[in-house]
Parts: C-alpha cells; sequence; structure tokens
C-alpha cells in the first residue's frame, strides 16, 4: 500500500503507485495517476487528468492540475503531464492545457523547479532545466533542454526558448530566445552566450567556437536574420564536430515568427 497520510483526500479511482508518499491534508483528484517513488508534500492539490512519472519530489502547497486560466476553456478534459526525477519546490501552479493547441501541459524529466513557478496552459518544457524562484511562464510557451531561468523571469505567451539558453533575474521575454543565449532586462535583450554552462556540461574548445561564431552571425555583424542563418548554415561544414549544435540552432531559427522575432 502508499503511504498516504490519515489526513490526505485520496480519490479512491486515482492510479498511486504503492511506493508513493502523500503528505497531510493533500487532496488527490480521480483522474490522477502518480508513478513509483514519487513523494507529494502536504497540503498540496493535485487534480484533473494529471500524470505524474517516477521518483519525483513534490514539495508541500503545490496546486498541480487546475483548470488553465483561459476564458475559453469549457471544461474539456484537457492533461497536464509531468515526468520523472523532477524536484517542484513549494507554492508552484502548474494548468492543465486547452483545447485550442496541445491540450496539455508538459514538464519533462530531470527539472529543478524552485518556489511560485507558473507554468500556464500548453506549455511544454524539456529536461533538465533549471526555474529560479517566481518564474512565470504564460500559455503556450516552449522551453528547450539545459535552459536556465533566473529568478522572476517572465515569458510572453508562444514564446520559445532555445535549449541551453539562460535568463538574467527579472527577464522579461517578449521574443524567443535562441539556444545558447544570455538575456537580460526588461525586454530582455541578448548579452553574451551560455558559455560558462556548456563547459560544465561537457562542450569541446572546438564547439564552444562554433557557438561563439554563431553569437557573431547573429548579434555582432549587423546581419538579417535570413542572412546570419546562412551564414551559420556553413559552420557545420567547417567543424563537422559542430554539426548538431548549428543544426538545433538553424531548426530553432527556422521556427521564428515575423511577429515576434528573437531576442535582440
Amino acid at each position: 500500500m502508499a503511504s498516504i497520510h490519515p489526513t490526505a483526500v485520496v480519490d479512491p479511482a486515482a492510479e498511486i503507485d504503492s511506493s508513493v508518499s502523500i503528505g497531510p491534508y493533500t487532496v488527490i483528484g480521480p483522474h490522477v495517476r502518480i508513478g513509483a517513488g514519487t513523494t507529494v508534500g502536504a497540503h498540496c492539490v493535485i487534480e484533473g487528468h494529471t500524470s505524474i512519472g517516477r521518483d519525483n519530489r513534490i514539495f508541500q502547497f503545490n496546486s498541480l492540475g487546475a483548470i488553465p486560466q483561459d476564458k475559453k476553456y469549457a471544461g474539456e478534459p484537457c492533461e497536464l503531464v509531468i515526468g520523472d526525477r523532477n524536484t517542484i519546490r513549494e507554492f508552484c501552479t502548474f494548468n492543465i492545457g486547452s483545447p485550442g493547441d496541445l491540450g496539455k501541459t508538459v514538464l519533462g524529466n530531470d527539472n529543478w523547479i524552485m518556489a511560485y513557478v507558473h507554468l500556464a496552459h500548453d506549455c511544454v518544457v524539456g529536461d533538465h532545466t533549471i526555474f529560479a524562484n517566481n518564474s512565470q511562464l504564460a500559455g503556450h510557451v516552449q522551453v528547450g533542454d539545459w535552459v536556465i531561468l533566473g529568478g522572476f523571469t517572465v515569458v510572453h505567451q508562444f514564446v520559445r526558448i532555445g535549449a541551453h539558453a539562460m535568463t538574467a533575474m527579472c527577464s522579461l521575454l517578449f521574443a524567443d530566445l535562441p539556444p545558447f543565449v544570455m538575456c537580460q532586462g526588461q525586454p530582455a535583450g541578448a548579452r553574451s552566450m551560455n558559455f560558462e554552462g556548456l563547459r560544465r556540461r561537457g562542450f569541446s574548445p572546438e564547439r564552444i567556437a562554433v557557438v561563439k561564431r554563431m553569437h557573431k552571425a547573429l548579434y555582432r555583424d549587423d546581419l538579417t536574420l535570413d542572412q546570419a542563418r546562412e551564414r551559420i548554415a556553413g559552420l557545420a561544414e567547417d567543424i563537422p564536430e559542430a554539426r548538431q549544435d548549428v543544426q538545433l540552432m538553424l531548426g530553432f531559427l527556422s521556427q521564428v515568427a515575423v511577429q515576434r522575432g528573437i531576442v535582440r
């Protein structure tokens, strides 16, 4: 049997693995599934069509799976999907998706989510991210792997953040933030690339050199976005080891909406 505190209210229809721990006064709804090894702290509410994977640590006072803050929502069975090995600290609010988009909000694996983080409807977050306190994502935001959001970062709806990007404290994003880029400000402006983060993740000097050249094309040489993409595409031929990094950047830039652009 799962370790469920006597004061917790768990709907009999919920699917709770036998190794799950649920703290006092927590409420679990009928459409919730929680995988092996996950712990849920006190005074949490987990509702809606919410699926939570293995070995997550969910601290006290979280609201997961509530309906979206979207006036168009009319009770559709949308989802919240949380992967494995995530840490979710106090007072986070993750909403289910909305029928006008994916229909689900997704948090991947191995993420470190600090207190008071908000994931609005239809956000998709990758793996190995760090969201510092009070990071706030509006609806339909996409966040790549290894992204770091500084405290009080606010992200406008439909904005995309590329893998390995980083924001400074109190950054305000109205435009897409390309992979590897570090930004700061209100609105956010590009400052550099996340070179120290790449070194810690084992990027070779050759790969980091290519990231520097991509930064130069995007931000230093007064090129249009199309011109920068053309120059970046040629880097894969110069240094084959960095081909995956070039393709990551090109794939991101190919989906930039004209009305939104990239952080400059």
